[in-house]
């Protein structure tokens, strides 16, 4: 029976929660770059969550914000018992979802013709998600400064989809899901060890330098 209260994250809660905190550094720090640059801040900016359900539901009417949202979340992992051990530590392999939400509004074409609304909320969803996927496989976050727990990171894939509820597509949004993996180290708690029987050791040697040994030693299971 485990004696000590389980108190603690698993090491995929702490790398989907990093993911996420990278994101909105990053975004924030790109769009003061993108102002000194004397470009516009907006086409830059991400609305970051994680486990929503419905994260397009943030998305807009005419007065509300219309920026790309991202919601980060956990899809499932996988475990390696060729690169672990069964005591402690266990080398894991976890999938997690970045889907990127963008909004489209259409718009007569200044150059002549029309931008339909579906256009528009495809490229900007595409949009976003070049941005994550440059930000996550940026030099810098090679390991996600989680160096000693992740192992890896690597872009799975990255797809588009059209966003449903109640089995109707959602107008005037698209989205972009890009699926990362991520190897790390999964540790459990330990056992405590019990004396089982106690030995010691005395180590001496004779006037002809035999060497005579004495054993004490603790046997702990």
């Amino acid at each position: 029976m485990t004696l000590e209260l389980i108190d603690k994250q698993d090491a995929v809660e702490i790398v989907r929660d990093q993911i996420a905190a990278i994101l909105a550094l990053e975004v924030a720090s790109q769009m003061s770059l993108a102002t000194a640059a004397g470009k516009d801040p907006e086409l830059w900016k991400l609305r970051v969550f994680q486990e929503r359900a419905t994260p397009w539901e943030n998305l807009p009417s005419k007065t509300q914000d219309r920026s790309p949202i991202v919601n980060v979340w956990w899809d499932s992992c996988t475990f390696d018992m060729s690169a672990g051990n069964i005591v402690e530590r266990q080398k894991s392999s976890a999938s997690i979802n970045i889907d990127c939400y963008g909004y489209g509004k259409s718009a007569n074409n200044p150059g002549g013709g029309h931008v339909a609304g579906d256009q528009n909320a495809a490229e900007v969803a595409q949009r976003a998600v070049r941005l994550v996927r440059n930000i996550l496989m940026a030099g810098e976050y090679t390991y996600l400064a989680l160096r000693g727990v992740v192992w890896r990171r690597w872009v799975d894939n990255i797809s588009i989809f059209q966003p449903q509820q109640d089995s109707e597509n959602v107008h005037h949004i698209v989205g972009a899901r890009l699926s990362f993996r991520v190897e790390f180290n999964e540790y459990s708690p330990q056992v405590q060890p019990v004396t089982l029987e106690l030995l010691s050791v005395d180590v001496e040697r004779t006037e002809n330098d035999e060497i005579v040994v004495e054993a004490d030693y603790d046997y702990t299971a």
